[in-house]
């Protein structure tokens, strides 16, 4: 039986998710209920979105989210040693973009992984960005 492929989850979608006021938010939880799995969050991610939810919503929503993570409803992955090299070389590479760390992240933790589909709201910045492993991410939402 073929693993279920990992969707690895940018900012947007997740801060969707969890403002139900935000435009993506029924998008976002559809992606999050209906995809088979794993549903993986890159530890800069969560830095950026509770840093947003922070400034953004009331803080309930942020302990929201932190609760979902510990029942394990997204699997958080930490950004390896070897990832930092790979981030670096995109912010470089991207540099006029600009593509920040977190976005980086994002794709060195794909790349990592193996995984194909990125849910993002940001297709100006992944639907440019080449990754290693496969010739362009499938992002979802649609």
């Amino acid at each position: 039986m073929e693993r279920p492929e990992a969707l690895v989850i940018d900012a947007g979608p997740l801060y969707a998710y969890a403002d139900r006021r935000d435009g993506a938010h029924s998008a976002s939880l559809h992606l999050f209920e209906t995809h088979p799995g794993p549903l993986i969050v890159p530890m800069l991610v969560i830095a950026e979105v509770t840093y947003l939810m922070r400034k953004h919503l009331n803080p309930a929503i942020e302990v929201a989210l932190l609760a979902d993570l510990a029942d394990g409803h997204f699997a958080v992955e930490p950004v390896q040693p070897a990832d930092w090299s790979r981030i670096a070389h995109l912010v470089a590479r991207y540099r006029d973009f600009p593509l920040g760390t977190v976005d980086a992240s994002v794709v060195a933790c794909a790349e990592r992984l193996g995984a194909r589909t990125i849910a993002t709201l940001d297709r100006r910045h992944f639907s440019v960005v080449r990754p290693a492993h496969v010739d362009a991410f499938e992002l979802l939402p649609a």
